[in-house]
């Protein structure tokens, strides 16, 4: 029997249950806990996660299982638990708060409010127990513990004026509200410019490390592509998209064996993932990947939509007793007896042992393996919180799989074939370890997103009709048994306990999923202004009589009117939540479109998409009224509302509908060629150019080498210092901004090696690796209430290391510096620096 049982073992939330037996007496959010607080009048410490979280985990192990840490929680604080996944209204307010005060966020998130109206007065995330190496002048918990019971204590004024004056920033960065902005073609242009600048061009993806796969911005610039018009900028999104995709795919974020992705790459090269697997990374990248397989008429892209959606049907989905699906879980874990990833890594003795004495070997499978997998180089995982084990390898390519047989020797047919079979008795052999925690609740917006990627994967692809039928299957479970007593819409079910009033984000997701699926014919083949946003022509027979458009559509008027009288502020916009929530100090309207898009944008989208299709004036006005009410936010940041600008763009596909209600003429001009997005508005100049070259004047960033020449063998490497000068007045975008500039648009400091095209410029990538120690560099905010970054001003030094992989060719290799320099009222162009520095075989 555990010595410890709170009041969190009657929840159903996974999460709250992995804290059901610390000595900590944790409540639940809810007004039993509130209602503790204020009768022994001490603050509420609020701690958000959610089950698969590798550092909540460490912060259990550390101070909730703790008995000294946890009676001081218990004598000065009541504590309370928060799933995040089952409460994002209750996250997105204390991020915001933890956001604004100490300029980063994170879980788990550590926050303490004051009873009264719960507003929050001191933020954080993780803390350790004790202090220790390699976290600076971080405080340790027990030190937070007893600075805030103090403060409450001697300085109870100063803390309540705190807290009112972090809950106002809060209301000012949540409840939205702003005046409506015109927008218009060149919104888009806007936003596809700054997606060209962000473009890491050696590695794929947009930014550096933690590099995040970003599907938002890849689904938006496939939407720009079909209105392209010209050669140019299809070129420039093309690579864009092709890279990123081409290197997410053969990359170890990527789970080559089983299929599906991990949440992110640790670095910037997609190698060594934080290995969580959550659903909504797999169901949008799944949804880009089929679309991509369409347009670029890629059967490497299909196989990796075929097997992310795979390994959905086959690890995360909950089934009835007759073996159809009726539901998705929601994530696995990072960890597995406390080690990260133990599931996912091999050496290459483990490798040779599986397939040479698997269920039918074959000859030569496991050398090809150790060489398609490069695991005949080092090791390139070490757990960090072990570093006495030894280091072992997370399984990736250096290039796509033809490629990759090119140079191996091996037909590409045949290599296809041998591999297929070799993660076939790999997985096998992996599913006889121990495997990660499931977590095995149901979230209701994560679930329409997967109904959307089934429902597109069986419209585009024409093998895949089945995934079609399961969509229509699956969106009939989810709206039959996650019901509340009223009739409205639930969030969370697990066991079948369906919990949490459904919030925008929820009912958003399922009508654009029922709107997809209106969109089928009766015979499951795509139609009218869907296929044409698919990119399938395709109209074959399906072999079930479950596809029925015609309930779909009713199903999705149904919701629309549902979340009007739930959500709607009467003129058009949307709240996140219900009316009257007693237990949120603000009422929010969010409109950025992070790792899940915002309720208000995913309802802007799918309200346009319907509209689009049906042309029906009543259809129209409420798209339109709902891309007025976040007009604000997409017209600040087209990247930050990626998924309000895609709205937009669909919207402008027949401007003469909306009759210029938002802000552009009823003629549709949209730029050259008819209404066509061209090279010049898109990018802001030539797309192959708007991310390089420099000015002959420009001074505000200089960057010197001391070395002319490097010598880099195969299988060698080099080193050479860099010496970085910047103006005074300017500061440059630091390698790692922080989260909060994510959305920002803005260009990190990055060293990369590119190779030289045919005129001498380099434009394409290499397989010699750079890595750079960058500096930290230090905070800066331009106001209180504007998002903050780490930047690098004056005058710094680092040190780069190549790498050449055993193999690989010289090339002509280039070493370039990409920045963004910036003073405290706006930024230049983006820059890339080619230096003058040979390298030599």
């Amino acid at each position: 029997m555990p010595a410890h049982t709170n009041r969190l073992a009657s929840e159903a939330s996974p999460y709250l249950l992995q804290h059901a037996h610390n000595p900590v007496d944790w409540f639940p959010w809810g007004e039993e806990a509130f209602a503790e607080a204020r009768r022994r009048d001490v603050p509420i410490f609020l701690s958000v996660g959610y089950s698969t979280c590798y550092w909540c985990h460490v912060m259990e192990r550390e101070s909730f299982e703790s008995e000294s840490i946890a009676a001081m929680m218990n004598e000065r604080f009541v504590c309370v638990k928060v799933d995040r996944e089952q409460r994002p209204d209750v996250d997105d307010i204390y991020m915001a708060a933890t956001q604004i005060m100490t300029g980063q966020g994170g879980w788990p998130m550590s926050v303490f409010l004051e009873p009264g109206s719960l507003r929050p007065f001191w933020c954080g995330t993780y803390f350790p127990a004790e202090a220790r190496p390699g976290l600076g002048s971080m405080p340790t918990f027990p030190q937070v513990l007893d600075g805030i019971a103090r403060a409450w204590g001697e300085q109870r004024d100063e803390v309540l004026k705190q807290a009112e004056s972090l809950a106002d920033a809060v209301r000012g960065h949540l409840a939205g509200g702003a005046e409506p902005a015109p927008l218009g073609i060149e919104t888009v242009q806007e936003a596809v410019g700054a997606l060209l600048r962000m473009f890491d061009r050696t590695h794929g993806g947009f930014g550096g490390a933690p590099k995040f796969p970003q599907p938002v911005y890849l689904d938006l610039l496939l939407d720009v592509r079909d209105r392209a018009g010209d050669d140019a900028t299809r070129a420039a999104i093309d690579e864009v998209v092709r890279h990123t995709l081409d290197r997410m795919a053969v990359g170890g974020m990527r789970d080559q064996v089983g299929g599906g992705f991990h949440r992110y790459s640790v670095d910037g090269h997609w190698t060594v993932p934080h290995f969580e697997k959550m659903l909504y990374d797999n169901e949008m990248l799944a949804e880009v990947y089929t679309r991509a397989g369409a347009v670029y008429a890629s059967a490497f892209y299909r196989d990796v939509a075929r097997t992310t959606i795979g390994y959905v049907l086959r690890e995360m989905t909950r089934r009835d007793g007759s073996g159809r699906a009726i539901a998705f879980h929601t994530a696995q874990d990072a960890e597995i007896d406390h080690r990260e990833g133990l599931n996912y890594l091999w050496t290459p003795e483990e490798v040779r042992e599986a397939l040479d004495h698997g269920a039918s070997p074959a000859p030569d499978d496991a050398d090809l393996a150790i060489r398609a997998y490069a695991l005949n180089r080092g090791p390139n995982f070490r757990d960090p919180h072990h570093p006495d084990e030894a280091a072992r390898h997370v399984l990736r390519m250096d290039l796509v799989p033809d490629e990759m047989a090119d140079r191996l020797g091996v037909e590409r047919a045949e290599f296809a074939a041998r591999m297929e079979r070799i993660n076939r008795v790999l997985l096998a052999a992996r599913s006889r370890r121990k495997q990660p925690h499931l977590d095995d609740k149901a979230v209701l917006s994560w679930n329409a997103l997967m109904v959307r990627a089934l429902a597109v994967s069986g419209m585009v692809d024409t093998e895949r009709r089945d995934d079609l039928v399961m969509a229509f299957m699956v969106a009939r479970s989810l709206l039959e048994s996650m019901r509340g007593a009223d009739g409205t819409l639930m969030r969370v079910a697990r066991n079948g306990v369906v919990q949490t009033p459904a919030l925008l984000e929820d009912y958003a997701s399922m009508v654009r999923a029922l709107v997809t699926l209106a969109g089928a014919s009766a015979d499951a083949g795509p139609t009218g202004g869907m296929a044409a946003a698919l990119g399938s022509h395709a109209d074959e027979p399906a072999a079930s009589t479950s596809v029925d458009p015609a309930w779909a559509e009713g199903e999705a008027r149904r919701l629309i009117a549902e979340a009007e009288a739930l959500f709607g502020d009467g003129s058009g916009g949307f709240f996140d939540t219900r009316e009257g929530a007693t237990d949120l100090f603000v009422r929010t309207r969010a409109t950025y479109d992070g790792a899940m898009p915002a309720g208000a944008t995913l309802m802007a989208l799918g309200l346009a998409e319907l509209a689009m299709r049906t042309r029906e004036a009543g259809d129209v006005d409420r798209a339109v009224g709902a891309l007025r009410a976040i007009s604000a936010s997409v017209a600040e940041n087209a990247v930050g509302s990626a998924v309000g600008t895609r709205a937009l763009l669909t919207m402008l596909r027949e401007p003469g509908l909306t009759g210029g209600r938002l802000g552009f003429g009823a003629s549709g001009s949209m730029g050259r060629a008819g209404g066509s997005i061209g090279a010049q508005e898109a990018a802001g100049s030539d797309p192959a150019a708007s991310y390089g070259g420099t000015h002959a004047d420009f001074t505000t960033v200089e960057v010197y080498a001391p070395d002319e020449r490097l010598t880099l063998g195969e299988g060698g490497a080099a080193e050479l210092r860099l010496l970085v000068r910047i103006a005074p007045g300017y500061h440059i975008v630091a390698a790692d901004p922080g989260e909060e500039a994510a959305g920002l648009g803005l260009v990190p400091f990055r060293v990369a090696i590119v190779e030289a095209d045919a005129s001498g410029r380099g434009t394409r990538g290499t397989a010699i690796a750079a890595y750079a120690d960058y500096p930290e560099g230090v905070e800066f905010r331009p106001s209180e209430a504007a998002a903050g970054m780490r930047v690098y001003e004056g005058e710094f030094e680092l040190a780069v290391v190549l790498e050449r992989p055993a193999g690989a060719a010289l090339g002509r290799p280039l070493l370039v510096v990409s920045f963004q320099a910036c003073t405290a009222r706006e930024c230049l162009s983006a820059q890339r620096l080619e230096l003058d520095v040979a390298i030599d075989g």
